[in-house]
């Protein structure tokens, strides 16, 4: 939720304005700022509904990953491929879940040079608990209804597929 007063205007209708009076693009200016806008928003919605249990949202995702893979396990390289993240960062998220016993590293049994995060049962408790409050928000998308929410879904498709997402 944002802090402090609300603005009589629409920072993003302004900035495009003033763009406009000086390059091209406006829309594609107007849309890319509002998308990371928006981001920004959810994602701290998010985190702040995540807060109670100790997690972040980054971390959140990391379990969600690791309860959907066949064994509960992962190496840590492919899930920084699958969570769209740097090396280190995977490094940090599996570091601060195993401080709270929600993953613990092991060897990898078939290379050993790879180390793999496995979800703990606690790990698998909370991301039960966690989703139910996710869930319960709507997570942070109540503004949208389902048919805006899958047209939402549907415009970004091709914007992620030129990218190389999938």
């Amino acid at each position: 939720m944002p802090t402090g007063a609300r603005l009589p205007f629409d920072p993003i209708d302004e900035a495009a304005r003033q763009w406009g009076e000086r390059w091209a693009a406006v829309p594609a200016m107007h849309a890319v700022t509002s998308l990371m806008r928006v981001q920004q928003l959810v994602i701290g919605q998010l985190d702040a509904i995540l807060k109670p249990h100790g997690l972040t949202f980054a971390r959140y995702e990391a379990l969600v990953l690791l309860v959907f893979s066949s064994r509960g396990a992962l190496p840590l390289g492919k899930m920084g491929e699958r969570l769209q993240v740097h090396p280190t960062s995977v490094t940090s998220i599996v570091h601060r879940l195993e401080s709270a016993r929600l993953v613990r590293r092991q060897p990898h049994p078939d290379d050993g040079r790879a180390v793999l995060a496995e979800i703990t049962d606690r790990g698998r408790a909370l991301v039960e608990t966690a989703t139910r409050d996710l869930v319960a928000s709507e997570f942070a998308l109540g503004a949208l209804s389902e048919s805006q929410l899958a047209a939402l879904s549907d415009l970004l498709t091709p914007v992620r597929r030129a990218a190389g997402d999938f």
